[in-house]
């Protein structure tokens, strides 16, 4: 070698000053550095391991940290378990849809007699009756459930004594004072109608008062007639169960020709 080169050489040498590395040795200390220094690698970049023994060969810089599931699987967090699948919900049944009530018609009657002779009162009687019909409609039944009111008809009577003006005028008095009754007993108003009918409509069993009788016997064998007749239209839901089908009976086998 030329002893000038080899100056220059030895000089850069001294002064601290080196060659570049090979490239084949560059582009190994990268890649050494981009992987983890916690462990000591080959040329390939694959962790040393201890021969025999099997263990990764850690580096000084090693730290829990830098640890790989590879070689110190205890110090890697594991990833977290996913969540099971729920299980597919079952769809919920469809209520059953409810039967349509069956409704029945309501048609009640009743008559409220033995009125006082010549006045337009209601006896504590006929109080009484009346108010028992009022509840006997508002309450259920086997057969069916309290009494939707559609029409109430009041109809005010006499007896045959005295004048048709008079006796017409005095049937529509009493049929207005059960009518009122019936109102402060909460039934609508709206729904009640009222008429008088005088002495057209008679009980037939009256017609055994003879006018011969004495005045006071002939008034007392007419009381049926001094009455007020309440009639009530209107539906209820039926509560009776339905008749199972009856089963058809089997078909008789076809006799052979």
């Amino acid at each position: 070698m030329n002893s000038a080169i080899r100056m220059t050489l030895v000089g850069l040498a001294a002064a601290g000053v080196f060659l570049p590395a090979p490239a084949s040795a560059m582009k190994h200390e990268m890649a050494s550095s981009s992987k983890n220094q916690g462990y000591l690698l080959d040329s390939t970049g694959a962790i040393v391991r201890a021969p025999g023994a099997g263990v990764c060969v850690r580096t000084s810089d090693w730290t829990p940290a830098r640890a790989v599931a590879e070689c110190d699987p205890d110090l890697v967090k594991k990833p977290a378990p996913k969540p099971a699948a729920k299980p597919a919900e079952k769809p919920k049944p469809k209520p059953e849809a409810k039967a349509k009530p069956t409704f029945i018609n309501v048609e009640e009657k009743i008559e409220l007699q033995g009125m006082p002779f010549g006045k337009a009162e209601m006896t504590d009687d006929n109080k009484k009756e009346l108010d028992n019909f009022l509840a006997a409609l508002r309450k259920a039944t086997k057969a069916r459930a309290p009494v939707q009111l559609g029409a109430v008809v009041v109809t005010g009577h006499t007896d045959r004594i005295g004048g048709l003006k008079y006796n017409m005028k005095l049937s529509e008095q009493r049929a207005v004072v059960v009518k009122d009754y019936l109102v402060s007993k909460g039934v609508d108003q709206k729904l009640v109608f009222w008429e008088g009918k005088a002495f057209k409509q008679p009980i037939p069993v009256t017609k055994f008062c003879d006018n011969k009788m004495k005045r006071k016997q002939l008034i007392e064998c007419l009381a049926p007639n001094r009455r007020v007749t309440v009639e009530v239209v209107g539906r209820a839901e039926s509560l009776a169960k339905p008749k199972p089908a009856a089963a058809k009976p089997a078909a008789k086998p076809k006799s052979k020709p």
